[in-house]
């Protein structure tokens, strides 16, 4: 983007505007603007353009609206190369692109690398744990609380049970339907004390008749490992090979077919199950059960599979080995998960260790700000290690508030809470600078449209911003468009790094805005007025008011010079007698004369005021800074001349030694109460004040002052004649 053309009309009050900026030698123009020209406007429609959105004339919404701003090409500005800075919003933050400022590209991925093979594995086992378990819950979740104290640490539950599952040889209650078993309704039931009781007596006797049994073996060999055994002797073909089974209990009971086994553990458990006292505890247990609707599926279960009733005297213990059922089933999946979180582990801290130690955008970002700007404050990065892992996608700010010696952690919003205003629009720089360094790594081509964001700034943070600003424009990827209507502001960019060719200053008409090259930045009365003030009739008037201030700074309100020039900018008894020759000896007795001399040196100088300001109003519009000039001097000379012939009263004016416009407004009102160039003369009180008594320091009131207004008021002082 090395030029950038803008037509607009009705955007936001801009009637119509045509304007070319160019970046070939400069990466930044500035504007500036009086209140109420166009600058908040153009950068809404700027900033309309960079959310794709359409822009309109609020007041006006039935004007045609239209809006072409275009490279160098012809071709449209991409909405992502325009980033607008407005004034001041205390809640803008850092978005999620700004936190690319962290991430060591190097690290975040081989960290990403480590997280993706984990998953994957970990997503096949839960899978398989899923369909073993018939489970619909989080099974995370359920495995993390099963195992820990806690429902997020699924790795340190696996971790927990390894051992454990390494040692065991089989899977007893893989075939457990877990949220059947394990239902918050069944465990509301199976907790309470009734329950609990019956389960204790129901285990006594249980135990009693498994220790009188003629096979099974209390803690050793029950139905479960019995039948077990059984199956696993079938599937090995232990009797197709013709081997025989004797059990300890009956040593002439030789065992040769896998049925004859199933049916003497059958016979053995039926004859443990049949108890009729057992039968009776059962019956309680199942009482208890079926008084609750939300228990039937559990009460149905248990009457099949009675034989685990005995684990639930233990339930979190029965819970721990139904899982490890489960794992056991998927133990290869099991072990590759582990093995690649294991391995990672040592990496990933690795990792973590060196992102800590890293000095990253972010850290320049916040140095920038910590050694810049001048608050009561200071910034660190809280969650960097986490953001630059994309473990967290958004960097947490901290702030330490310093007063003296003494400091202090603190929030956010209370920290927005006892922060001037000031203070506040330097925080919002931050997001600024953060927005802008994440282009600036992105390599993206920027257009920066920045308004008015150093607006009653103090003077400190004002230059830091500039100094930002200035550092910005040496980034061959950004171009800026500087609105502003404060002039100082205006100034000191110019003469920091914005070229006198690349400023411009607003003017708005009845017909629309006009864009003209700036003049009067630097010292307008040393470096053009008093060049030409015997050629340049505008200038030569235009510097009456400069020429006075500098006899009042060397010589006093007193000297003679001063009291004469005063003359020509109030009207007094001999204001209608001074002519240019003596003007001109004003300026020799300052300046030395050099032989130079007006033309027409006989010429009384209200006279040419007069002339010259009629010149004035055929002007062409734009800033016309000597033109504004010469018309508040005609404005206020003819508005007190028209005073003071109506009160005719010498000695009230001779007595008037401050002040003199509203004197004489005072004055004439007391006579002519009625009159209707009252109205006038109190617009010329109210609008020439400042615009007469100018010096270097104070070019915004005449700057801000309408072209047009000023003519238009000095048409109806000259109708008061």
């Amino acid at each position: 983007m090395k030029q950038l053309s803008v037509d607009l009309k009705n955007c936001y009050g801009i009637k119509d505007l045509t304007a070319k900026f160019d970046f070939t030698d400069c990466k930044a123009n500035a504007i500036y603007a009086p209140n109420g020209a166009m600058k908040s406007s153009l950068a809404k429609t700027f900033q309309d353009l960079a959310a794709n959105t359409a822009s309109k004339d609020r007041i006006f919404p039935a004007r045609e609206c239209t809006r072409s701003i275009q490279d160098e090409a012809g071709a449209e500005i991409d909405a992502a190369c325009i980033l607008v800075v407005q004034p001041y919003d205390e809640v803008l933050g850092h978005s999620e692109k700004t936190s690319t400022l962290l991430v060591n590209a190097t690290l975040r991925q081989e960290y990403e690398k480590l997280h993706i093979d984990i998953d994957v594995a970990k997503e096949a086992f839960l899978r398989a744990l899923k369909s073993a378990s018939g489970s619909k819950k989080d099974l995370e979740k359920e495995i993390s609380s099963t195992f820990t104290a806690n429902e997020d640490e699924f790795y340190r539950a696996l971790i927990r049970v390894k051992d454990e599952l390494l040692a065991q040889k089989d899977a007893p209650f893989a075939d457990v339907p877990y949220d059947l078993v394990f239902d918050d309704k069944s465990l509301a039931i199976i907790g309470t004390k009734d329950f609990k009781t019956a389960i204790e007596e129901y285990i006594v006797k249980y135990n009693e008749l498994l220790g009188a049994s003629t096979y099974f073996k209390k803690g050793m060999f029950n139905y479960y490992n019995a039948a077990t055994i059984a199956k696993s002797l079938a599937d090995n073909g232990f009797f197709k090979a013709k081997h025989t089974l004797s059990l300890n209990a009956d040593k002439n009971l030789q065992i040769t077919d896998e049925k004859d086994l199933e049916s003497l553990i059958k016979k053995e458990k039926e004859g443990i199950s049949a108890d009729k006292e057992l039968r009776k505890k059962f019956a309680e247990i199942d009482k208890l059960l079926s008084k609750n609707a939300g228990a039937r599926d559990f009460e149905a279960y248990l009457t099949e599979h009675e034989d685990l009733l005995p684990n639930f005297a233990n339930v979190k213990k029965f819970k721990e080995e139904v899982w490890k059922s489960y794992f056991h089933n998927c133990l290869d999946l099991y072990q590759d998960l582990l093995a690649k979180h294991q391995a990672a582990a040592k990496r990933k801290q690795e990792i973590e260790e060196q992102a800590a130690k890293e000095r990253t955008e972010w850290e320049q970002v916040i140095e920038i700000f910590n050694s810049r700007f001048f608050v009561p404050f200071k910034l660190t990065a809280k969650n960097r290690v986490s953001v630059i892992l994309g473990q967290e996608p958004m960097l947490s700010l901290g702030f330490t508030f310093e007063d003296g010696s003494d400091s202090a952690p603190i929030e956010k919003a209370a920290l927005i809470d006892v922060l001037s205003t000031g203070e506040k629009k330097a925080l919002y720089v931050l997001n600024i600078i953060f927005e802008i360094q994440a282009r600036v790594k992105a390599g993206q081509e920027t257009l920066l449209v920045v308004d008015d964001i150093a607006d009653s700034f103090d003077y400190k943070n004002k230059y830091a911003i500039i100094q930002y600003l200035k550092d910005i424009a040496e980034d061959a990827q950004f171009k800026q468009i500087i609105l502003t209507h404060n002039f100082d502001f205006f100034r000191t960019i110019q003469s920091r790094f914005v070229s006198y060719s690349h400023c411009y200053m607003a003017s708005k008409s009845s017909k629309g805005l006009i864009l003209s090259k700036a003049s009067g930045i630097q010292n307008v009365f040393i470096k053009d007025w008093k060049k030409n003030f015997f050629s340049d009739r505008k200038k030569r008037i235009a510097s009456i008011p400069f020429i006075r201030n500098l006899l009042e700074f060397t010589k006093g309100a007193a000297d003679a010079d001063f009291m004469k020039l005063t003359s020509l900018l109030h009207w007094k008894a001999d204001s209608g007698g001074i002519t240019e020759n003596d003007l001109d000896q004003v300026y020799g007795r300052l300046f030395g004369a050099n032989g130079q001399a007006a033309p027409d040196g006989a010429l009384f100088v209200v006279d040419l005021v007069h002339k010259t300001a009629a010149e004035c109003l055929k002007a062409d519009e734009g800033i016309n800074f000597e033109n504004k000039i010469v018309l508040s001097i005609a404005v206020r000379l003819g508005a007190e001349h028209f005073m003071v012939t109506k009160i005719a009263d010498a000695a009230f004016v001779a007595g008037i030694d401050a002040n003199q416009t509203p004197a004489l407004l005072k004055k004439f009102r007391e006579k002519f109460p009625k009159s209707t160039a009252i109205d006038t003369i109190q617009k010329v009180a109210l609008m020439t004040p400042e615009n007469i008594h100018l010096n270097s320091f104070m070019y915004e009131p005449i700057l801000d002052m309408s072209d047009e207004h000023l003519r238009k008021l000095y048409g109806e002082v000259l109708a008061l004649a």
